[in-house]
């Protein structure tokens, strides 16, 4: 009967999920979606001007936090082949839409990390080239604060920090000043910022 209701609740779940795709910087992207997961029923705006104006390594390792069904961490994986790419969410419907994707795009799980935890706690000890978020609106400031006070702690020397925000990003680039002692906005548009900081030691 366990089994049984596990069954049903499984292909419940698998008759929910949408596919959508998109075709970013010469790239075609390609992902399992489900309701309830942030921006299922397309890419989100946001999320599309940070992947078109973002910067990318040339090499090492990059962060995509907050990473909902993967669609930040999975296209800089497609982007450039050399990166190994952590991708983390406390949700673990979006984890496991995000390890279904990595597949999904061809791309190897060992290459591109999918990890549920909370912010950084599930990168413990590691250290990356550019970490990157767009915070869903739900998540709120305090989420926000968190992303920026901890990253300097989770990034190489020259790592940046590379966030995309509409509401509340006036606080946000105010905090990333304070934390980094630089900060600019890369893109605006439709009331969306990318913000950009760098770690300068």
């Amino acid at each position: 009967m366990v089994n049984e209701y596990h069954h049903k609740q499984s292909r419940k779940r698998e008759s929910q999920y949408l596919l959508i795709s998109d075709f970013i910087r010469g790239v075609t992207v390609e992902f399992e979606v489900a309701p309830g997961i942030f921006s299922y029923k397309r890419i989100d705006f946001g999320i599309k001007l940070l992947l078109e104006h973002v910067e990318i390594p040339s090499e090492g390792m990059v962060l995509d936090i907050g990473c909902g069904y993967g669609a930040i961490g999975i296209t800089i994986a497609k982007l450039n082949p050399k990166l190994i790419v952590y991708m983390v969410d406390i949700n673990s419907e979006a984890t496991r839409l995000a390890k279904r994707n990595v597949l999904r795009n061809g791309l190897d799980p060992s290459r591109v990390i999918v990890l549920q935890g909370d912010l950084y706690d599930a990168v413990k000890g590691l250290t990356f080239d550019a970490i990157y978020s767009s915070p869903p609106p739900v998540a709120g400031l305090q989420i926000v604060e968190r992303i920026i006070r901890e990253a300097p702690q989770h990034l190489k020397p020259n790592g940046t920090l590379q966030l995309v925000m509409r509401k509340g990003y006036e606080k946000a680039k105010k905090l990333m000043q304070e934390v980094f002692g630089n900060v600019e906005i890369k893109v605006a548009k439709k009331g969306y910022r990318l913000l950009f900081s760098r770690k300068l030691i």
